[in-house]
């Protein structure tokens, strides 16, 4: 009987020391697990807030480019709507093209109104 008990006592240990084992092999496992997790995560959200950033500038670049567009198709308009009163009011008679401002010889903002 005694032969029995130390045996079952032996393999009563084996089995704790197993189960101690595996323990810790399982405890390993998910401390390593929950660390890979992070690190995913914080890449993830890396790659995230790098992307929106990008983004948010791609955005911005091409609002700029849509407002100098904008303004140059602008200053364009302006430009031929005034050249077309001007012709207008040289073809009536009202003026004459000597009393016409040199807008692209540099002398804007200096005309004087026309005189009727």
């Amino acid at each position: 009987m005694d032969v029995l008990k130390k045996g079952f006592s032996m393999a009563k240990g084996g089995v704790v020391a197993a189960a101690e084992k595996t323990k810790a092999g399982v405890e390993e496992a998910a401390t390593k697990t929950k660390e890979g997790v992070i690190y995913v995560g914080n890449k993830t959200m890396e790659g995230v807030v790098t992307g929106v950033n990008t983004v948010a500038q791609k955005t911005t670049e091409q609002a700029n480019v849509v407002a100098d567009t904008a303004v140059t198709g602008a200053n364009e308009v302006a430009q031929a709507a005034v050249e077309g009163v001007e012709n207008a009011a040289v073809a009536s008679g009202f003026v004459s093209t000597a009393d016409l401002p040199k807008t692209e010889a540099g002398a804007e903002g200096q005309s004087e109104p026309a005189a009727q």
